[in-house]
């Protein structure tokens, strides 16, 4: 039985192997480490498709290494036990052992307790896979004793490198078959294949397959889109790129970019993210990063909320899209943020301070007999509405936690603020 074309076309050397150049390339680090004859104890984090397999069958490939492929999910402890129990006793061939965990986010503590005096004292290689961010599932002490190796997305270029090998390899591609490919039909399976090269090996083998019975063999643009009609956005909302997308949509309305944020939001919405999540966050941002500069943002923020609860989707995105347009467009404070964070950290250093008792309301006898209220002035019985008198306790008397900025609304309330003060 054919071998399937993504199995068939897995690099033979790291010379071979396309992308993650920015840690496997010439004289980078770990290059060097690998091509020196040496194997350290690695985590391999990145997305499906970007190499990780492929990089791994090759370093754990060289003289000398024995290497045990596992995954987590399925792996007990007695079973990784077993593996190392063997390691100590060199009954593999005396080579040295290699220890291959996939999804490595579901190794649980214990066992990873098991494994840190064998990594540490190199009794062992450890090799970690994760699409997962290894940080929010390993302790420290094992990241500590491995060496943390990034893969990043497939580029366009990488992408369109592994599709043309596909069709031009005689050996072990397509080379022999005389398929080719239109550039619109091979730009569509590149954006499509969103940095997966086992997703573009794949969907060239499909459409390789129509196209060897037409007379010209000629994969089209027209048939490559009727192969991916489904969502291929890689977006999982329990996974990195969940929380990728989200920073990268709050860091554009934060940076008054409208069209980077509606960007992301289209991202999110059409991956099928709950816009209920974008919009409370939308409605953290109007307060944290817009505040009182543009005190309609909150209101903007909370009415999108209640008109995308009215209407839904599919229309549901107008509402939505109307009030990311305005909060990134609006003039940006986070002073009233900045004046929250100040006040609780004055609270924890000093305490509950005594309130003035000028201001408190003496609801009892016994109030006023300790003084409650007396001498409080009511500032509406004065000229603009203010008068001067002391609200904060005695020993932070004139601390200002508030600072308007100079911007938007909040110059307004800035120039309010610094005519009163100046009268204390």
């Amino acid at each position: 039985m054919k071998q399937p074309l993504a199995h068939r076309l897995r690099p033979r050397s790291l010379s071979e192997l396309v992308g993650q150049e920015h840690v496997l390339g010439a004289g980078k680090p770990l290059r060097q480490t690998l091509d020196a004859g040496i194997l350290p104890s690695l985590i391999i984090w990145g997305p499906p498709g970007s190499g990780k397999t492929s990089f791994i069958r090759l370093i754990t490939s060289a003289p000398g290494y024995e290497p045990v492929f596992m995954t987590a999910v399925s792996a007990g402890t007695r079973e990784i036990n077993s593996v190392l129990k063997q390691a100590g006793t060199l009954t593999l061939g005396g080579k040295k052992t290699v220890l291959v965990l996939d999804e490595l986010q579901h190794l649980n503590r214990s066992q990873q307790e098991i494994l840190l005096p064998h990594v540490e004292d190199g009794s062992i290689v450890f090799i970690g896979i994760s699409t997962d961010n290894p940080s929010f599932a390993l302790n420290r002490a094992l990241l500590s004793r491995t060496t943390l190796v990034v893969f990043e997305p497939l580029n366009e270029q990488a992408l369109t490198a592994i599709i043309q090998r596909a069709l031009t390899d005689t050996e072990r591609g397509l080379g022999n078959e005389g398929i080719t490919i239109n550039k619109e039909a091979l730009d569509y399976l590149v954006v499509t294949s969103n940095g997966d090269g086992r997703k573009a090996l794949n969907a060239v083998e499909i459409l390789a397959g129509i196209a060897a019975n037409k007379p010209d063999k000629r994969i089209t643009r027209e048939e490559a889109s009727k192969l991916s009609e489904v969502n291929l956005l890689p977006y999982d909302r329990k996974e990195d790129e969940h929380y990728h997308t989200i920073s990268a949509f709050i860091k554009s309305m934060r940076g008054s970019d409208p069209d980077a944020a509606v960007y992301y939001l289209a991202r999110m919405l059409e991956s099928g993210e709950d816009p209920r999540f974008i919009l409370r966050r939308m409605i953290i941002f109007a307060s944290e990063d817009v505040g009182n500069a543009d005190p309609v943002a909150l209101t903007v923020a909370v009415s999108a909320f209640h008109a995308f609860e009215a209407v839904g989707m599919p229309e549901g995105f107008i509402p939505i899209a109307h009030a990311v347009a305005y909060l990134a467009s609006s003039p940006k404070s986070n002073a009233s943020y900045k004046a929250y964070l100040n006040a609780k950290a004055d609270l924890k250093r000093r305490g509950y301070l005594s309130i003035p008792k000028h201001i408190i309301n003496p609801v009892t006898d016994l109030g006023e007999k300790l003084g409650y209220g007396d001498g409080y002035k009511y500032p509406h019985d004065y000229e603009g509405g203010y008068v001067e008198q002391q609200y904060l306790p005695d020993e932070i008397k004139g601390t200002h936690y508030y600072q308007p900025k100079d911007i938007g609304y909040e110059k307004i309330i800035r120039a309010y603020l610094e005519k009163i003060r100046k009268k204390t």
